[in-house]
């Protein structure tokens, strides 16, 4: 079933266009795939980017679920240029509202696309956000299974799915699909501080 793709703020989406439409942002970026790349650039797969925050109270997470909590941390537009992806363009919120950050390219270009066709052919609807797991240099993409949530407000149910992207962190599959509650306590574990060896006197 297709993916219900949330539609990006206009104010984000305007921000990328800019970047891409001007001449030096583009010549500037460190993205030598987009750099070199010759005719019209599209903006295309806008995807909410979501920092995941630890489950507790005074992390966000929501109360009596023992889920993580997550936070709106920008907008990733994939970048196309003629049947490839060259790069993303990344916008983050400011005080004066949803504004260009940078572009980049990398693994995570090629896996997120890969990762966007695992989901598109599954039965149920989902809605897809970019999950990040800061303390294990980790991306996924998340599945959210309110395909009409609001996507700035959406938060972790125990029935979304996630895929890890490649890269992923040792002893993670990337790729294989997990169930939200299943890979929670895995990334808990990992994320909690290691137990000191003793104390001193």
């Amino acid at each position: 079933m297709p993916l219900q793709v949330p539609p990006a703020p206009a104010p984000a989406l305007r921000s990328v266009l800019a970047a891409l439409s001007s001449p030096s942002a583009v010549r500037e970026a460190r993205t030598p795939s987009l750099r070199s790349s010759a005719g019209p650039l599209v903006a295309e797969h806008p995807l909410p980017v979501h920092v995941l925050e630890p489950p507790s109270p005074a992390a966000g997470a929501v109360a009596g679920r023992g889920l993580p909590g997550a936070r709106l941390t920008g907008w990733r537009f994939h970048i196309r240029a003629g049947e490839r992806v060259a790069a993303a363009g990344e916008t983050v919120r400011t005080a004066d509202g949803w504004t260009f950050s940078h572009f980049c390219e990398g693994p995570y270009l090629m896996s997120t696309e890969r990762a966007l066709r695992q989901a598109d052919a599954l039965a149920a609807a989902y809605q897809p956000h970019l999950l990040s797991v800061p303390g294990l240099y980790m991306l996924t993409l998340w599945l959210h299974s309110d395909p009409t949530a609001d996507a700035a407000t959406a938060q972790p149910a125990a029935a979304d799915l996630l895929i890890p992207l490649a890269p992923a962190p040792p002893g993670i599959a990337a790729h294989r699909m997990h169930r939200l509650s299943d890979l929670v306590p895995v990334l808990t574990h990992r994320l909690a501080p290691a137990p000191l060896l003793g104390t001193l006197a």
